[in-house]
């Protein structure tokens, strides 16, 4: 109100002549004719008014007369009331039609006294003959007349003061003639006169009121002139809720980034419209809109998005308003458009702060992540812990189909791990194929195990891009950090670790950091840089397995197997040192000279004999693989029909016309090609109905107990073996070891066997006897679980330097399951001394927690974990009665 009574000088109150003639003379402006108009609107129904009272008095006296007139003449009622009912009317009907045809107000009020005036005359006629008919006694016909004088006079008096003056000078009129008292003329004088000071004091209320609303409508005109030329101006606009939070006013600004009109917005919630922009470093930009609704507390520049599609920034001020009694209207505020300059900020942020193809945090922003976690738990005492990611086989993305496709495929990969981490941690892109993730207040080993299991088969999932279909897969470290207590750097370098130690277990793996692996690391690197140097010092040897037909037992051919004996290791499996050659980028130069070697000594074999050699995806998609193996064919003078290149399902990971035209080069060569570890893949069929393989060697994974009823690997072989024949290609099964699994793999119709019941992986010269056999002879256990010592036995080995007690249950002649309470990773040769038996050695061939299975070198004598009997000279044995008496007879 302080603002109306700074201008007070410019409304002046109203007096009474003003109220008196306000409504007879003509408006001298605009708002002085809407003020009428507003006013003469209250007597709109004035003439229906006095017409149905009219109606009521004319139906009362037709009731009560007890003869009603019927000549026509002035004593006759019934003619000044149809004169009054006829005159209201067409008073009636005037008042409706005037808007239609723009009657000024003042023509109207003017009118309407003359309307009056005839009215009360007509009445007070009325009055006069109905006194004279004598049908009531006169003094009440005289208090009727003017008691419906009075409530005439009540009606129009207190909206109009012309019209009140009128009404009293007719009921003054009507009472000197109806009354026949002069108290009740004077009374009536009085209650006139009465009326027309309260109708003169209403109505200066009235105006005055009128035009200080009419000066603020003025002014909120001029106000929102402002408003439009300031929206208008695209420089911000204004927004307005209601107590409940819902909008009360919107500009068109807003409404057009919302694709909608300003009233479809309008009793909307606010919230629902909008969010905040969680990407602003201030704290007062972290805290939603909601919150500042809810607590009524002022705000400014709380950058906000419209919940739509559009890419717009809104910076937002608003406060609360209140009313006099402090109760709680609503809020009011501006909004300014950010959206060109957070573009500007966003883009600097993004170049600075976040990876810039997949749109992850890049490797300066999950520094900055990790001390955050780090500080926050030392503050909160909970720890946290660090995922480091690697894709497998990637590389061999970028170099068959190219980086714009690995560039869309790490764009895929960064958008399926941001979907399994969630709201569990925050993944980056250190660079390359390698991420990570920040995981604040995880520490538990089940959680972080699971989502370790569902991230690696995510990414594992086939991707199609461009027409290719690819797949990789993912090796994954966790270290997880205390609270107060771990480092960045040191968490980080644990998680590096964990991470080497996935891929060797075999990649599409996880590990969880192990202090040992700091030692495994060492040792790996060690090993990496003795592999350099195997091929010039000589360690490096090929063996060969023996591969028979099942139907005869003749020597169909050798599967050439790189072994590694180092000068001070010893035997180094190669499941240990392939993974590290590939790694490396040994592997192209290793399979080269395996493939050489073969080629040289099957050259001494029978000309039906085969060599198959395995080749690398690394090495298939090398553009420059069959001109290699045609130059080596051509050396050796092989024919190249007795060459057997196996491939696994590895070279169809980033399918494209490279991988067509490679098999294309290579069976033009003559070679024939093998489906490697058929079945363990992804879509095996899909490969047999593009790749031109001349053989499937079925998984070892099928072949092994294959015989026992418990387990459906008959069904699968069989299976593979009619697909074989069909496409018209051989099978082999791998990994055959007893007598049982081989009859039935005879049974099925499988084509070739290969296994440690024909044979092991031996020299060439042993290698070559063979293949001047004439058949070879299976030779293995009879069933297909060996016999077993199911006692416990306890035993001593020393890994990591420390001696460890060892328990060893289910002993084979082959290995046994180990319980051991320090981690061991698969792979680990150990000694091992058992208790009353003496040493043995082995190899790690798997590893769980507190366990893992042993494989022995050497067969083990079962007979030694016999219990040992004591012979007693002394003992006298009984002879039964029955023999004693035999003997004696």
């Amino acid at each position: 109100m302080k603002a109306i009574d700074a201008k007070d000088d410019l409304r002046p109150r109203s007096s009474v002549r003003d109220a008196l003639w306000f409504d007879l003379h003509s408006p001298d402006s605009s708002d002085e004719l809407s003020l009428a108009e507003w006013r003469l609107a209250g007597l709109d129904l004035i003439a229906l008014l006095l017409g149905f009272t009219h109606l009521i008095f004319l139906a009362a006296y037709v009731l009560l007369a007890s003869d009603v007139p019927s000549a026509f003449n002035l004593d006759n009622p019934l003619i000044p009331s149809a004169l009054s009912i006829l005159l209201d009317a067409a008073a009636g009907a005037a008042m409706l039609m005037r808007r239609k045809f723009d009657v000024p107000p003042h023509s109207v009020i003017r009118a309407l006294c003359v309307y009056v005036a005839v009215s009360g005359l007509l009445w007070t006629w009325f009055g006069q003959t109905v006194q004279d008919d004598g049908f009531l006694v006169p003094i009440a016909a005289a208090q009727i007349i003017l008691c419906a004088g009075i409530s005439i006079g009540t009606i129009v008096s207190i909206s109009s003061p012309p019209l009140a003056v009128v009404n009293a000078m007719v009921a003054t009129v009507a009472a000197a003639v109806l009354a026949n008292s002069p108290i009740i003329s004077s009374g009536v004088a009085i209650l006139s006169l009465a009326l027309v000071g309260y109708s003169i004091a209403g109505t200066r209320q009235i105006i005055a009121t009128g035009r200080i609303r009419l000066n603020l409508e003025a002014m909120a005109r001029k106000a929102l002139h402002f408003v439009d030329e300031f929206e208008n101006s695209g420089r911000g606009w204004f927004w307005e809720t209601d107590s409940l939070g819902t909008l009360s006013y919107v500009s068109q600004q807003l409404a057009d980034d919302f694709q909608s009109e300003p009233d479809a917005l309008l009793g909307r919630q606010f919230t629902d419209l909008l969010s905040v922009d969680h990407a602003s470093d201030s704290m007062e930009e972290r805290k939603t809109l909601g919150f500042h609704l809810s607590a009524r507390f002022p705000f400014s520049d709380v950058v906000v998005r419209p919940a739509s599609e559009e890419d717009v920034h809104w910076s937002l001020s608003g406060n609360p308003i209140f009313d006099e009694r402090g109760r709680f209207l609503g809020f009011r505020g501006i909004g300014t458009d950010l959206t060109e300059q957070r573009k500007a900020d966003r883009e600097i942020s993004r170049l600075a702060r976040f990876d810039s193809l997949t749109g992850l945090p890049n490797r300066a922003m999950m520094r900055q992540t990790l001390d955050d976690a780090l500080r926050n738990s030392a503050h909160r005492q909970k720890g946290l812990a660090l995922f480091m990611i690697d894709l497998d086989r990637f590389k061999n993305v970028n170099d068959t189909l190219g980086h714009p496709i690995g560039d869309a495929l790490l764009r895929q990969v960064a958008d399926r791990l941001k979907s399994v981490m969630g709201n569990h941690g925050q993944v980056g892109r250190l660079g390359g194929d390698e991420f990570q993730a920040v995981l604040p207040g995880a520490v538990d080993i089940g959680l972080l195990e699971s989502l370790a299991r569902t991230l690696i088969e995510q990414v594992s999932r086939p991707y199609v891009i461009e027409g290719h279909k690819v797949t990789i897969g993912a090796s994954l470290g966790i270290a997880i950090g205390d609270p107060g207590r771990a480092s960045a750097d040191a968490l980080v370098r644990n998680a590096d670790l964990a991470l080497y130690a996935a891929k060797a277990a075999g990649r599409g793996k996880h590990c969880i950091y192990q202090p040992s692996m700091h030692s495994e690391a060492a040792e790996r690197q060690l090993l990496e840089n003795d592999l350099r140097q195997a091929i010039e010092r000589g360690e490096l040897a090929v063996h060969y397995q023996p591969i028979v037909r099942a139907a005869g037992e003749e020597i169909s051919g050798f599967e050439a197997l790189v072994r590694w004996q180092h000068p001070t290791r010893g035997a180094v499996p190669p499941a240990k040192f392939i993974p590290l050659a590939e790694e490396a980028g040994l592997i192209g130069k290793i399979g080269e000279w395996v493939l050489r070697t073969a080629l040289e000594e099957a050259a001494h074999w029978p000309d039906q004999v085969r060599v198959a050699v395995n080749l690398s995806p690394l090495q298939f998609n090398d553009p420059t693989v069959a001109a290699m193996v045609g130059k080596h064919l051509g050396e050796t003078g092989v024919r190249p029909e007795r060459l057997e290149l196996e491939i696994t399902e590895g070279v169809f990971l980033a399918e494209g016309d490279s991988t067509d035209e490679t098999f294309a080069k290579l069976k033009k060569l003559g070679v024939r090609l093998a489906l490697d570890d058929f079945g363990t893949g992804y879509s095996s069929l899909g490969y047999l109905k593009k790749a031109p393989f001349d053989k499937i060697k079925i998984d070892q994974s099928f072949v092994r107990g294959a015989a026992s009823t418990t387990v459906r690997n008959a069904a699968i072989i069989r299976a593979i073996v009619t697909l074989a024949e069909t496409l018209g290609m051989d099978t082999c099964a791998e990994g055959v070891e007893t007598h049982d699994d081989l009859h039935l793999i005879r049974e099925l119709g499988v084509s070739m066997v290969q296994g440690y019941i024909f044979g092991k992986p031996s020299e060439s010269s042993i290698a070559r006897e063979l293949a001047n056999s004439v058949r070879v002879e299976a030779d293995g256990f009879a069933c297909s679980r060996e016999p077993r010592h199911r006692l416990m036995r306890r035993a001593l080995t020393c890994i990591d330097g420390v001696m460890v007690e060892l328990k060893l249950r289910n002993i084979s002649s082959m290995g046994a399951l180990v319980e051991c309470h320090l981690p061991v990773s698969p792979g680990t040769e150990l000694g091992i001394d058992v208790v009353g038996v003496g040493p043995v050695r082995g190899i790690v061939r798997w590893a769980q927690a507190g366990k893992f299975g042993v494989q022995f070198d050497q067969q083990f004598d079962l007979t030694q974990l016999a219990p040992k009997k004591e012979r007693r000279t002394d003992v006298q044995m009984l002879t039964p009665s029955y023999l004693s008496q035999r003997k004696a007879s």
